[in-house]
């Protein structure tokens, strides 16, 4: 797909093809077809002038747009490989992954070394940041796009391009990006697509993209809003515009205004974030990256949309199964629908009831790991009836409660009733007087249960406490301990809810007795002591459940 957009880009140069917006939402051409690809053609020239071949990794610290898609563009013509960095995951963190990436050169634009360079001490004050130089960390940095005071020398647009390949020549088995997800500092993991897998991906959008009401042809009459390499790329190559979904809600909602995108892809924080500026919606709306519950998109199609999707997919396979609102607020079963596996992904599950995926989109393998056909998911799951896909919650989410495994991926679909914005099941360790059998006979290493629910804005949480009642109590022996009021953190790009920072937040609150209520609906259990509760992490936690044989 990515060959097809480059000779695309081409045939009609004069169209605009990357789309921002004004103060106001009025769009504006931040790159047409024509200036994409001669840019595309730029970065591989001087790339290649550099000394650059085929099988060589270079790290890219560029924000999404028109630079980052046109280095996507040099890397695959060339036949690079690249290795998504993110100048935010710390000095430690970034130290680690370049020496696991060993990356030729590293392309950064002036805001991630800015950041990470002469506004080092604003992003602390301000944020807590603390972000490390990337000049200082072992591999040559070039500056792409505008360059800055202080940023490293500017990549050469000017290199000649006699001699450069026009496209590369080698197989899809080739590496084409590293995108690090989990793993330490002493053992970064991250994932690795082949040139093969990435296409496949691609493939699987536009075509999830191409169906539903209307055809392909009707889908280029207007533009797309959505900012991710999976959404530009087929979306071009289609002959629709793009536009990049505005940082500030209000903006954002403008924009939806003026724009009337036919497809719009947002993340679940974007879509509360600018529900609560009152921003309508047409055509269909898509969303991933982090849960998302029937209300949510049930909200969407209250707003204008015709259909409101949620994309199951991971940094491994992207995507693996999509399911539209409707058919999502029509599953009365536990757990939290995700819908049917799209054309070409198998889904199972192993003896722990951890899903399993596979397919042409599945990532090659883990780097500095053995290829491996399956991915595991780290989601408990099962497949219904109908072969849809049922999550049951993350195997590494699970609580231990007076030696009762719970999964809150079970129950957190039930939570979001009209006026909650978003809800989370943590796990807080039990209070020391439990340990020592003064409190209600939990053991060392018990957790207990908080249902941590954000509410919308303007619900009154009196409301909100008697809505919840009913899907608290059918919980049954799973009910939380306590039921807690609060904003629920979000961490990274995607700014999916962060399940340790709330826990933290709940343990907080509850052992200062600070809006926290205990919840004593049938079947559960009040939270004892909370005035005085012990401070243990969740690691504790962890190493008291392999202890006690737990999972």
């Amino acid at each position: 797909m990515l060959d097809r957009l480059d000779h695309a880009l081409r045939t009609r140069p004069e169209r605009p093809a990357v789309l921002t917006a004004t103060r106001t939402g009025a769009t504006r051409s931040a790159a047409t077809r024509g200036e994409l690809a001669e840019l595309a053609d730029a970065f591989a020239a001087a790339l290649y002038a550099r000394g650059l071949r085929a099988g060589d990794t270079v790290g890219v610290a560029v924000r999404p747009g028109p630079r980052a898609l046109a280095v996507l563009l040099a890397l695959w013509r060339l036949g690079l490989r690249g290795a998504v960095l993110d100048p935010g995951a710390g000095p430690d963190v970034l130290r680690a992954r370049l020496a696991s990436a060993r990356p030729a050169l590293v392309l950064a634009d002036a805001a991630a070394q800015a950041v990470a360079g002469w506004a080092r001490p604003l992003a602390r004050r301000a944020a807590g940041l603390e972000l490390p130089e990337l000049a200082g960390l072992g591999a040559p940095v070039a500056t792409v796009g505008r360059r800055l005071p202080g940023c490293a020398p500017a990549l050469d647009r000017h290199a000649a391009r006699s001699g450069v390949p026009p496209r590369f020549t080698g197989d899809g088995d080739a590496d084409a990006v590293i995108v690090f997800t989990s793993g330490t500092t002493a053992r970064p993991r991250a994932v690795v697509h082949t040139r093969a897998s990435l296409a496949a991906g691609m493939e699987t959008v536009s075509a999830l993209f191409s169906g539903g009401p209307g055809d392909a042809a009707a889908a280029t009459a207007g533009p797309v809003l959505g900012g991710t390499f999976f959404v530009l790329v087929p979306s071009l190559v289609r002959g629709a515009p793009v536009a990049l979904p505005a940082r500030s809600p209000r903006i954002l909602a403008r924009q939806l205004a003026r724009l009337a995108p036919r497809d719009t892809y947002l993340t679940p924080p974007q879509l509360r974030d600018v529900l609560r500026e009152g921003a309508r919606f047409r055509g269909r709306v898509w969303t991933g990256s982090a849960p998302a519950g029937a209300e949510l998109l049930g909200r969407v199609r209250e707003s204008g949309a015709d259909e409101a999707w949620g994309v199951y997919a991971l940094t491994e396979l992207f995507p693996a199964a999509a399911v539209e609102s409707r058919e999502k607020a029509a599953y009365e079963g536990a757990g939290d629908l995700v819908g049917a596996p799209l054309p070409g992904v198998r889904a199972e599950s192993d003896s722990d009831g951890q899903l399993l995926l596979t397919g042409p989109g599945a990532r090659h393998r883990y780097l500095g790991e053995d290829p491996d056909p399956w991915v595991r998911t780290g989601d408990r799951a099962r497949l219904d009836g109908a072969g849809r896909i049922v999550l049951e919650g993350r195997a590494k989410d699970m609580v231990l409660r007076r030696a009762e495994n719970i999964y809150p991926g079970l129950y957190e679909p039930a939570l979001h009733v009209p006026g909650v914005e978003l809800a989370l099941l943590v796990g807080v360790p039990a209070d020391a007087a439990g340990r020592d059998g003064d409190g209600d006979g939990c053991e060392y290493g018990d957790e207990r249960l908080v249902a941590v629910v954000q509410p919308c804005h303007g619900a009154a949480e009196p409301a909100l406490r008697s809505a919840l009642a009913g899907p608290l109590r059918r919980m049954g022996t799973a009910a939380p301990d306590a039921l807690l009021f609060a904003r629920i953190p979000l961490s990274g790009r995607s700014r999916k809810p962060d399940r340790a920072a709330t826990a933290a937040l709940a343990a907080h609150r509850l052992s200062s007795g600070s809006g926290a209520r205990p919840w004593l609906g049938s079947g559960s259990r009040s939270w004892p002591g909370s005035g005085s509760g012990s401070a243990r992490d969740g690691a504790s936690a962890k190493a008291s459940r392999a202890r006690r044989g737990a999972p």
